[in-house]
């Protein structure tokens, strides 16, 4: 396998339908690493998202399996297949856009990739930001953390992982501040850049503007526009 010299990497926990700064990262990285054997965290993002209503923001969450184990990797969680979530998610995103000017572009190629017979959260996760990132105009080398083979503990594993690929850059969310070993990134010759994205705000139904939602909301209101919006400063 042959790495990129000198690469940004984003190593990041999958979603379901994410909000625009989780594209934002993707855009900025050379290899995205999904870090997809990290703990399954249950009030996360792991398996749900928002979308804007008339009523206000609402939740689409995908009903998962409770493990027995307790700690189950992001990996291992199964879908809850005895419910018909994924026809309530199209007919809710249905009825909250119907007057959003690009529904129509989008909609089918999510209800098509949505109503497929997933079996595991994570395949499922993956899949919709492939979408999106599509739609987006976001194409990036994308690696799975639990396919690498690389150990360590917490900082030590991201390390380890940004050194896999040679990286020079690992750019992370504002939220790791109060956690990340920053110095061992430096003595590994990898500079942390803080994401800090600044959230824009577009043409949006129902009222007055709600940020972070999940970023299917900007592509149906602005289409072509969305890239534009959500990667101001690579244009």
């Amino acid at each position: 396998m042959t790495h990129t010299r000198d690469a940004t990497v984003v190593i990041l926990q999958p979603g379901y339908l994410p909000w625009i700064g989780f594209f934002d990262q993707l855009q900025r990285a050379d290899v995205f690493v999904y870090y997809d054997d990290a703990q399954y965290d249950k009030h996360g993002w792991r398996n749900r998202n928002r979308i804007k209503t008339q009523n206000g923001p609402l939740w689409l969450t995908v009903p998962v399996r409770h493990s027995k184990e307790g700690f189950p990797r992001i990996l291992d969680v199964e879908i809850d297949r005895r419910t018909p979530w994924a026809r309530k998610h199209v007919s809710s995103v249905q009825q909250a856009y119907a007057r959003a000017p690009f529904l129509r572009r989008y909609l089918p190629e999510l209800e098509a990739l949505l109503q497929r017979e997933w079996t595991h959260l994570v395949d499922l996760d993956i899949a919709c930001v492939d979408l999106m990132a599509t739609w987006l105009g976001v194409r990036r080398r994308i690696e799975r953390s639990s396919r690498l083979g690389i150990g360590g503990e917490r900082s030590e594993r991201l390390v380890n992982i940004c050194g896999h690929f040679s990286a020079s850059k690992y750019v992370r969310g504002d939220a790791a501040q109060t956690y990340l070993d920053v110095a061992l990134f430096e003595r590994h010759g990898i500079v942390v850049e803080w994401q800090r994205y600044a959230h824009p705000t577009y043409p949006q139904l129902h009222g007055e503007f709600v940020p972070y939602l999940s970023a299917v909301d900007l592509l149906f209101n602005c289409g072509d526009e969305a890239p534009l919006i959500a990667f101001p400063g690579i244009r």
